[in-house]
């Protein structure tokens, strides 16, 4: 065979190879498309078949699209009075000087060189805040405290983008909440203020900020209030707070509460969490009317001029209520009362339990002390105590509160708190089972007992030489008996002493 015949032998080899190969792929297209058509075909029917699917009412829809137009009405009314409050606080520290000699990293500087110097440090802050009152051009922010505390420099900025140097007007830092101003030509709407008094768990609760800094700034999020009258928060606060499942994060703090109709009911606070500080559905907002007395002092004085009634409260536990015939109800002991004060002056004891205040009920002892901040001074009150199992009614004229007489120890009466000795506490004290006397669980730096030689852990059985076994009797000789001096019989160890008598 010549060249020319081996070369057609194979050209047609190839071509029938090719020719198969076409035939082959020919086949399986077929194949596929006769194997398709049939889904494609059932997919197409039942896209075209309403009635293979499910129908939503149309009632159901309506009203699931009125709740939805709802929630868009609210965002529309209350984001332009949102504010975004950015601060930056500044600390000078002195700082090693080092030369760069090895040695002065581990040891410091050398002798005869500069020790320190003294360098600038700035760290940033981010929370939020709602426009609330308007003079001309000046536009006041309410928010919290903490947002703005030690702040060198505050900026708001609008949801707009657009951003104005601001000012601390006031603050206040038992209530958390505080006042900024900033000045501008353009014009912002002015939150509408609610009634938290009227609010009711199960309420829609709508929660509006910058959470987790500018990224996710200006959010809105929705959920219920899950209970009102929570106390626990911030250390030194006196707020009863409203709790609160609509997701509140870091940067929220400032931002308003509000209900389905766009009215401010709450400044959010703080989160209860146990993940570093996401939230996990256990917010807390200030109720605005803990604040709206607070905005207008802040604007015209600057700070808030709480009133003051001179006692220390506390929360009776179960025993404790029931040793003093106070059991199921509510309400705020006063443990201790300041000498000279309101209080003393129009006639409450320590001992009596206080449960209303011009006729409004007390929730406990972070309540009371609200309730009571918010009397003007000079105003009068009437207060209903509970004493010796009977309830009577006190007219108090209150008086301004300041840092200096609030601390003022020295006239804190008796100036200690004392428990019962129940089974349960002789228990946990490895007392035995017939000790006898009450517990001195606190005595306060200062104040007469303290003075007269009590400590923490004296067990008192005598009062000005009369005995005393229980709360009951221990408070009514203290009110009957101690008008001109005070002195105490208590055990110590195994030891039975007698303290120095103190003179009023």
């Amino acid at each position: 065979m010549n060249l020319t015949q081996r070369l057609s032998s194979k050209n047609f080899f190839i071509f029938n190879l090719v020719l198969i190969g076409v035939i082959f792929g020919f086949s399986l297209a077929f194949l596929s498309f006769s194997c398709s058509t049939p889904q494609s075909k059932n997919v197409a029917q039942a896209q075209e078949n309403p009635g293979s699917q499910a129908v939503i009412p149309e009632d159901a829809l309506a009203m699931a699209e009125g709740l939805q137009e709802a929630f868009r009405s609210v965002a529309d009314k209350v984001l332009p009075s949102v504010v975004e409050i950015k601060t930056v606080s500044v600390q000078r520290r002195q700082t090693p000087n080092f030369n760069g000699i090895p040695w002065e990293f581990f040891f410091g500087p050398q002798q005869g060189s500069p020790d320190t110097q003294e360098r600038e440090f700035r760290s940033q802050g981010l929370g939020s805040g709602i426009i609330v009152r308007q003079n001309k051009d000046v536009y006041y922010v309410l928010t919290n405290n903490h947002v703005v505390d030690g702040a060198n420099e505050i900026q708001v900025a609008t949801k707009e983008g657009k951003e104005y140097p601001a000012e601390l007007v006031g603050k206040d830092s038992r209530r958390d909440l505080a006042v900024v101003s900033f000045k501008t030509s353009d014009f912002f709407p002015l939150a509408v203020l609610g009634n938290s008094d009227d609010i009711r768990v199960g309420d829609w609760a709508i929660a509006m900020g910058n959470p987790l800094g500018e990224q996710f700034s200006f959010s809105v999020t929705m959920g219920i209030v899950s209970a009102v009258g929570r106390t626990g928060g911030p250390a030194g606060n006196i707020n009863d707070f409203i709790q609160t499942d609509a997701p509140i994060n870091q940067g929220n703090s400032g931002g308003p509460l509000v209900n389905i109709r766009g009215e401010v009911i709450g400044i959010n606070t703080w989160i209860a969490s146990n993940n570093g500080g996401g939230s996990v559905g256990l917010g807390f907002a200030i109720p605005i009317n803990n604040a709206k007395r607070s905005i207008d002092d802040f604007i015209r004085s600057g700070s808030v001029n709480d009133g003051w009634l001179g006692v220390s409260l506390i929360d009776a536990d179960r025993d404790m209520a029931q040793a003093l015939g106070v059991d199921g109800k509510r309400g705020a002991l006063a443990s201790q009362v300041f000498l000279g004060s309101p209080a003393d002056k129009g006639g409450i004891r320590p001992g009596d339990y206080i449960t209303h205040v011009d006729g409004k009920e007390v929730r406990g002892y972070t309540q009371l002390t609200q309730m009571v901040g918010d009397i003007r001074p000079g105003e009068r009150a009437i207060f209903t105590i509970i004493r010796d199992g009977a309830s009577k009614d006190i007219e108090v004229r209150i008086e301004a509160r300041t840092d200096d007489v609030a601390a003022d120890n020295k006239k804190l009466w008796p100036g200690l708190v004392v428990i019962s000795l129940t089974d349960a506490v002789r228990s946990s004290l490895q007392l035995d089972k017939n000790a006898q006397g009450l517990f001195v669980a606190n005595v306060v730096s200062e104040a007469p007992a303290a003075v007269i030689g009590l400590q923490r852990g004296d067990r008192i059985t005598a009062v000005n030489d009369t005995p005393v076994k229980d709360l009951a009797s221990f408070y009514k000789v203290l009110r009957e008996k101690t008008d001109k001096e005070l002195w105490f019989t208590f055990i110590r160890g195994d030891t039975t002493l007698e303290s120095l008598k103190f003179k009023r």
